[in-house]
């Protein structure tokens, strides 16, 4: 389809010990922010790596850009941009000369003076590789994915490792590229990234999709507008007394008991009274977010 830039039906991985994507179907329309999110060992990574044709797909059909890899892998390697999980450079390379070097891979390519200044990092176009930041390596890594000029970019995990000022830098760069009409496909652990920047997502786990929607789709598909929490210091203990005083399921994670409401101001007096001589440190309201959509669907953490 025209409007589409990916569309995948089908697509399966088998390796010795594990199927890691089960007959999995994708739309990504162009110009979008489309994000992959799940646990790891959900399929994200080698879902991307056969779209991009670095994995060949044991079965099904996949188009780019409305081309396929089976006939026209040259076109499409010229259209797409990739961001691996990590890349690796000489150390003693400057942005500049490696943005030079990989524009002269391919027939058309961006100057390196034009994506310095896109990710920000004019300012260090001459320094070693080495002597980069974290930050500043990924976002290095994003201008040679964009060095020729390509319709849709793969990021794949893009802000792992990174501190939050790195992260939110990294996400200017991923609205510029939105910005100027390009198509963005990335995955990520993060719930509040992909609320940041995913237009729509697909929520991944065991090698399938458990369901797809925008973020607030998603959240508004759960019913739970809210949800109570109790921090413990420490590991929370075990609910059930507290869950049969209260009337309500309880969800332990780590620290904190989670009770979803519809009605937070109506729960809040009977949970204070269940919560009677329970050592919990303090009560916290919340909405629902991508998290809990996740944990409905498949009784896990994003990270777990």
């Amino acid at each position: 389809m025209a409007d589409l830039a990916l569309r995948v039906r089908g697509i399966r991985k088998q390796y010795p010990r594990v199927l890691a994507v089960d007959g999995l179907d994708l739309d990504v329309a162009r110009g979008e922010v489309f994000g992959l999110l799940g646990p790891n060992g959900a399929g994200k990574t080698t879902t991307l790596e056969m779209i991009e044709g670095l994995t060949p797909a044991d079965s099904g059909e996949m188009e780019i850009l409305g081309l396929d890899w089976r006939r026209d892998g040259r076109a499409i390697r010229s259209r797409i941009g990739v961001q691996l999980q990590s890349t690796s450079l000489f150390n003693k390379i400057t942005p500049r000369e490696a943005l030079d070097l990989y524009g002269s891979y391919y027939p058309r390519s961006r100057g390196a003076a034009e994506l310095l200044d896109l990710v920000q990092l004019a300012d260090k176009a001459d320094a070693y590789h080495v002597t980069l930041s974290g930050g500043q390596m990924q976002r290095l890594a994003l201008a040679l994915a964009l060095v020729n000029d390509p319709e849709l970019v793969f990021l794949d995990e893009p802000t792992t490792g990174l501190d939050p000022q790195a992260r939110r830098s990294l996400w200017d760069v991923v609205r510029r590229i939105k910005a100027e009409g390009r198509t963005v496909i990335l995955t990520t652990h993060y719930m509040d990234e992909a609320e940041a920047l995913c237009d729509r997502l697909a929520i991944m786990d065991h090698g399938r999709v458990l369901t797809a929607g925008t973020p607030l789709g998603l959240i508004q598909q759960l019913a739970i507008p809210s949800v109570v929490e109790l921090a413990f210091q420490g590991e929370a203990p075990d609910p059930s007394a507290f869950a049969a005083a209260l009337g309500q399921p309880v969800t332990v994670r780590a620290d904190l008991w989670e009770i979803p409401t519809q009605d937070p101001k109506a729960l809040l007096p009977s949970l204070l009274e269940a919560a009677e001589g329970f050592p919990y440190q303090q009560i916290h309201v919340r909405r629902a977010t991508l998290e809990d959509v996740f944990l409905h669907l498949t009784g896990r953490s994003l990270r777990d």
